[in-house]
């Protein structure tokens, strides 16, 4: 395939680390410095600077006051945002949106989407069950009572609860239930504070703030439910790509600070990095990054495209995915390793990153399990 950006997701890139310009890593308390998350909510001036320069609506139609771009285009400004820890929930909100443009019909579009493009709506989306180990599907029941949903159970580990106004929740139909489909997936739109919905605070590796989202008899408008099918397999796809693109980001912060602190450190009068030892390194992690960046473009194009072929987009995002799960615990672990005792020092920055990529590391999941359902795949689909 032809790696080459074009000139409109270029210009996203460019907007985005104009946006980006300034925003310190460590400009929030840090975890180990506090009891709790490192702050009440995202970083709501930020937002408002992203929604200007119309990067919040990069996947939204015309019609919305969007772009109309790909997920290529969303990767390339997730990518700039992950070299400066961006607290915003712009994966999230961006893919909610887009598989509600995708799949959730005209008049709920109209409803929302204008107002996500500019950051009047915030979304986010319950994509880890009950437990993290679960299909997310699996963790929230839903049945059809005339012109309503009703939903039961928990999900886990929801990012930027507190701060969102809708979250997305996959639920699953009963499998007896014929009305509606038995056991079918359903995206609904839940307002955190609505009747029977209750958030109990988490939080996560890197210190931010997640919420538990119990749902208790909730009730939801037919028009707020998405129906279609593989409306959640398309967005939790894109949740991963668009995870890969942080992860991708991240390393190659990381790597380009180690570069600099060991061109400067000296031993024996010479730069630590004119050493064989951490030059090997130092390339190592280098290969590790480039893979990690080709296999996510591959990714993201399979999405935005809907190209298939002979295996379905599932193949390229696990791969996608197992070499930013590895990648970047492996990024992290040498940058730690190279700055010695510095890199510990929570006034440097570099233990923020190290915690924000063991988070995306545990959101992607472990890299064996993917590798096993490729297996599957590969199987299912001989090439010969």
């Amino acid at each position: 395939m032809d790696f080459t950006f074009t000139e409109e997701q270029l210009a996203a890139a460019e907007a985005a680390r104009g946006v980006f310009t300034g925003v310190a890593p460590d400009a929030v308390p840090s975890p180990a410095r506090t009891t709790g998350a490192v702050a009440e909510d995202f970083d709501r001036a930020l937002w408002d600077r992203l929604a200007h320069a119309d990067l919040l609506s990069l996947l939204l139609g015309e019609e919305y006051g969007g772009a109309g771009l790909d997920a290529i285009a969303l990767c390339l400004v997730l990518r700039e945002s992950a070299k400066v820890l961006a607290r915003v929930p712009l994966l999230e909100s961006s893919a909610a949106a887009a598989a509600v443009q995708a799949f959730g019909g005209r008049e709920l579009g109209e409803r929302l989407l204008a107002r996500a493009g500019r950051g009047e709506l915030v979304l986010t989306v319950a994509a880890n069950g009950r437990t993290g180990h679960d299909g997310a599907e699996l963790a929230v029941s839903a049945r059809r009572e005339g012109e309503v949903w009703v939903l039961d159970g928990v999900q886990t580990g929801v990012p930027w609860a507190y701060g969102a106004d809708l979250v997305v929740v996959p639920a699953r139909t009963d499998a007896t239930d014929a009305a509606v489909g038995a056991g079918r997936t359903v995206l609904a739109l839940v307002a955190p504070g609505q009747v029977g919905a209750a958030l109990a605070e988490q939080v996560s590796t890197s210190g931010e703030r997640l919420g538990e989202l119990r749902l208790e008899s909730v009730r939801i408008a037919a028009g707020d439910v998405v129906e279609a099918d593989g409306a959640w397999e398309w967005l939790r796809a894109l949740l991963a790509t668009g995870t890969c693109a942080l992860a991708l980001g991240l390393g190659e912060r990381v790597l380009r600070m180690t570069s600099e602190y060991t061109g400067k450190r000296e031993q024996f009068g010479y730069p630590v990095a004119t050493f064989q030892a951490v030059a090997v390194q130092a390339a190592d992690r280098y290969i590790d990054l480039r893979a990690m960046e080709a296999t996510l473009w591959q990714a993201a194009w399979r999405i935005g495209s809907g190209a298939q072929g002979v295996l379905p987009a599932f193949g390229d995002v696990a791969v996608a995915k197992i070499w930013a799960s590895e990648g970047v615990r492996r990024v992290v672990q040498t940058a730690q390793h190279l700055h010695g005792g510095f890199g510990a020092d929570t006034d440097y920055p570099l233990h923020r990153y190290h915690a924000w990529a063991k988070h995306l590391e545990l959101a992607l999941g472990p890299a064996a399990a993917y590798e096993e359902e490729l297996g599957d795949l590969l199987a299912a689909h001989p090439l010969a």
